[in-house]
């Protein structure tokens, strides 16, 4: 990246003021300093955690990192306050359920072409989680088939879908209750399976707690566990599971 920029500078295709701007790490905004070499460390943009940000700082963020990404994403964002972005943003796209406000530019966004990531979650209730954590993997370029509603409680409704969620790269398993669905995914699939407990239960639940405690427990292997709710971790593991699996398949021919 250095070398082009100072080419690009010698030719004169690029002043030493715009050469600077490229090489910053992050752009301070006084309440934030907006990392903007996320992406070539990590692969994606920085992405914004939308609860105790004002409308106006995610204004500024967002606006920050468009001026030098191909996508943009805010996480747990309420409806009431995406609809104050959007006026400012209307290119902002906001999914309801996942809560999260996003955009890309659609002509230079890439697709995983190959596999998907298959997002399993055990009730409707716990929708708003498994949303968040196929919506992020959509948006960050892989293809993600929803299996809903299939938890323990009706194991039979699992099953009808054992042969679809096999043939996944990853798996992503939101549960709440007792947190029993990622086990029985785990001794069903040989891939990658990423638990996701919720706070969703009655009392000994503890907001997410047992499910959680119940999944780290798992007696089936390949099974790792994201924090309560966090279904945008989730669904980001997934994707970068995915994407090494892509390289895999390109260089199987070269390994040897």
């Amino acid at each position: 990246m250095l070398e082009e920029i100072l080419e690009q500078v010698q030719k004169g295709t690029l002043s030493i003021a715009e050469a600077k701007d490229q090489l910053a790490t992050f752009e301070n905004l006084g309440f934030a300093k907006v990392d903007h070499h996320r992406k070539k460390r990590q692969g994606f943009p920085e992405v914004v955690y939308g609860e105790g940000k004002t409308s106006e700082q995610i204004i500024s963020i967002i606006q920050a990192l468009r001026a030098r990404n191909n996508q943009v994403m805010v996480t747990r964002i309420s409806k009431e306050k995406a609809a104050t972005v959007q006026q400012a943003c209307p290119e902002f796209i906001y999914h309801e359920v996942a809560q999260i406000l996003f955009w890309k530019n659609q002509e230079e966004s890439t697709v995983h072409s190959n596999g998907y990531i298959a997002v399993v979650a055990a009730g409707t209730s716990d929708l708003r989680v498994a949303e968040e954590a196929a919506v992020t993997a959509e948006i960050l370029g892989s293809k993600v088939h929803r299996i809903y509603d299939v938890g323990v409680a009706g194991i039979h409704r699992l099953l009808n879908h054992a042969e679809e969620i096999q043939k996944a790269t990853v798996s992503v398993v939101v549960a709440g209750m007792e947190g029993a669905l990622p086990s029985v995914v785990g001794g069903l699939v040989s891939h990658p399976v990423i638990a996701v407990p919720t706070s969703v239960g009655y009392g000994a639940n503890f907001n997410g707690l047992s499910a959680l405690l119940t999944m780290l427990n798992s007696c089936a292997s390949g099974i790792s566990v994201v924090n309560i709710d966090n279904g945008f971790g989730g669904g980001y593991n997934a994707v970068l599971i995915h994407q090494l699996a892509q390289k895999g398949e390109r260089n199987e021919d070269t390994l040897f």
